[in-house]
């Protein structure tokens, strides 16, 4: 197929159309995280921080299978659709119903053992003692952040994405004004903050049917058997979405245990800050993935190899502009962001959360082209190379770096590991991104 001047600037338009979208939904729902943080370390100080950070990979693991169920389900669902597949039809209510299956277990752990969870985490008997409600709260309506992250993949995949964007900053806005509203003027401290983040995804659930009960709808809710197999074969193409959420919940653990023999508790609180303000600038890059996804996989379905190089050039080319406005952003208010989580004023929490800061932020060069490059992986079809860099990037290369680099230099060398590990990884995303129009 022959690229076109008229073709090229329709890709674009519809490039911008769901990118942008998209990314302003991500970061909408990245914004109720530093809202839970900032309203925690008004009402509970430090210790609320620590406890946050450390349930926060638990967030990021359901958050990650939701995304993988999700992005997967919707991938094939699109793919097929382009194709004229009749199953296409078959993957909206499987989805729902193994995210459900699965987001029960969840549950059950919260409600009978939030101690331990925080405990195994690693927090100490004052963290547990702060943290234990708030986990038991968040983790009992675990279906329920799953299906947010369905619903809003297929409603976007099926040509929806300002109802996928309302549905993502609606759930935000309530998040952050019923964190207030339950933290302070009814006074229920770390509970109130979880109960206003466990109600979010429902809205975020109510506005998707918007879409799901229009003519515009292609998607069906009709109950089927379900399939584990097709399960399966969504989750393939989803893994990357999976290492991108999680990815993050794996960092913070390594961190939190390598910041805690090193510095303690202060430390950690200090990450805290550094980690929910880098999940804001990945989610940002998440935001471009995610956008861009149904964009791939359509040209994907329909053999367009030059449509795809496009999109892969636009898609690079919007990472980088991201990349350089939030480090430069980062580096010129660093001290008014770290004040911001500081109620305190711990001068040691803001020494290390300053240099902290500033030094993990240099990683959004290279982790911005690699949560880009899985992306386009998983969308166009070559899950070995999205199995490859989300595992290279999420697992492998940043324990490594992380308890190397702190074993050689420390905090600094801690801070620098996200940057090491994502440059080694973006040598993979480099030779796969070669690769994929060769279809």
């Amino acid at each position: 197929m022959t690229i076109t001047k008229s073709n090229n600037q329709s890709i674009t338009k519809k490039f911008v159309r769901y990118v942008s979208q998209n990314v302003l939904g991500m970061i909408g729902m990245s914004l109720y995280i530093l809202a839970d943080t900032f309203f925690i370390s008004e009402s509970v100080g430090a210790n609320g921080i620590t406890a946050l950070n450390i349930v926060l990979p638990i967030y990021s693991f359901i958050f990650a299978i939701g995304a993988m169920i999700g992005v997967g389900s919707a991938i094939r669902f699109s793919i097929n659709k382009n194709k004229g597949s009749k199953s296409k039809t078959n993957y909206f209510f499987n989805a729902l119903f193994w995210g459900t299956t699965i987001g029960l277990v969840f549950s059950l752990i919260g409600l009978f053992f939030p101690g331990q969870v925080v405990s195994i985490m690693g927090g100490d008997s004052t963290i547990v003692e702060v943290g234990r409600g708030y986990t038991m709260i968040f983790m009992s309506f675990t279906p329920f952040f799953i299906w947010n992250h369905i619903f809003n993949a297929f409603v976007l995949n099926d040509g929806s994405p300002s109802i996928a964007m309302s549905a993502t900053l609606f759930s935000s806005l309530f998040n952050i004004v019923f964190d207030y509203v339950l933290m302070f003027p009814l006074n229920m401290g770390m509970e109130g903050a979880a109960l206003a983040t466990a109600l979010s995804p429902i809205v975020g659930v109510m506005i998707c049917f918007i879409h799901i009960f229009s003519k515009k709808n292609t998607t069906s809710l009709k109950p089927q058997k379900p399939s584990f197999k097709k399960l399966i074969y969504s989750c393939q193409v989803g893994v990357s979405s999976f290492v991108g959420q999680f990815s993050s919940g794996v960092i913070t653990i390594v961190f939190n245990f390598l910041i805690l023999g090193l510095t303690g508790n202060t430390g950690v609180a200090a990450y805290g800050i550094v980690a929910n303000v880098s999940l804001v600038g990945i989610s940002v890059f998440n935001g471009v993935s995610q956008g861009s996804q149904p964009l791939f996989s359509e040209h994907y379905g329909k053999g367009d190899k030059d449509g795809i190089k496009t999109l892969r050039l636009l898609s690079i080319i919007t990472s980088l502009l991201f990349s350089a406005i939030m480090i430069l952003l980062i580096f010129v208010f660093t001290d008014f962001i770290v004040g911001v989580f500081n109620s305190e004023n711990n001068l040691l929490l803001e020494k290390y959360a300053v240099v902290g800061l500033r030094l993990y932020s240099i990683g959004f060069i290279f982790a911005g082209l690699n949560v880009i490059g899985s992306g386009i992986f998983s969308a166009t079809n070559f899950p070995k190379w999205a199995f490859a860099t989300s595992i290279a990037r999420g697992f492998v290369l940043i324990i490594l770096s992380a308890v190397v680099m702190s074993i050689l230099f420390g905090m600094t060398g801690v801070w620098l590991a996200f940057a090491v590990a994502e440059l080694l990884t973006l040598i993979i995303t480099s030779v796969g991104l070669t690769k994929i129009t060769k279809f």
